[in-house]
């Protein structure tokens, strides 16, 4: 698991020089993810579910300060995860990997920026499409940010709707025709990512209420 401690003094530092980060986050995302329609609609929503996630980031035996970062850096790279897609960002074509070399350029966090590059399964993706190097300056953190966020991600649908997780993965195999790398990856990625998801929904169950 990623240092917690060194998340929070990181992003403490981070914010104290450029501001609130999920505000900043919220704002580059609309500024470069709002021009693609629909993907806008499922990023806003992506974020909203996050929200709603909070608590799934949470260490009883952490101090606040420790849970309070977590819950920033999952809400801002809630906002952030999609922005790959952005026309003038597309290089290699898997929007982890062109994502989360923009946002290292623009000096976003590294915990953020490598949430963004392996979400939702990404390390997956990337070796369906032979690319299984293209991730590697990114650490993958197999941990409560990384299972929140695919999560938020894949418990919402393209144009914002509410889906269950199996939900979401069937509409993809229905988008995608079976000899289309994403609907061969998810074949792979469909049960490794469905236990973090069970992780986050069996930790929201353990808070307190």
């Amino acid at each position: 698991m990623a240092d917690r401690a060194e998340d929070a003094r990181e992003l403490a530092e981070w914010e104290r020089s450029n501001g609130n980060l999920i505000e900043v986050a919220r704002e580059l995302a609309q500024r470069l993810v709002a021009p693609l329609g629909r993907r806008w609609s499922h990023v806003q929503a992506v974020a909203v579910r996050a929200e709603e996630l909070r608590a799934a980031v949470h260490v009883r035996t952490d101090p606040a300060e420790w849970n309070d970062a977590a819950e920033t850096l999952l809400v801002a790279s809630a906002w952030l995860h999609d922005v790959g897609y952005a026309s003038a960002l597309v290089k290699s074509g898997l929007h982890a990997a062109d994502g989360a070399n923009y946002l290292r350029g623009q000096g976003v966090p590294a915990r953020v920026v490598n949430l963004v590059a392996h979400h939702s399964g990404a390390r997956y993706e990337a070796a369906e499409r032979g690319m299984p190097d293209i991730l590697a300056d990114y650490p993958f953190e197999d941990d409560l940010l990384s299972d929140a966020l695919a999560t938020a991600d894949l418990t919402t649908g393209p144009d914002g709707e509410r889906f269950s997780y199996d939900e979401r993965i069937d509409e993809v195999f229905v988008r995608y025709p079976a000899d289309h790398p994403v609907h061969q990856f998810w074949r792979k990625a469909r049960p490794v990512v469905g236990e973090a998801i069970s992780r986050t929904e069996a930790r929201l169950l353990a808070q307190p209420r």
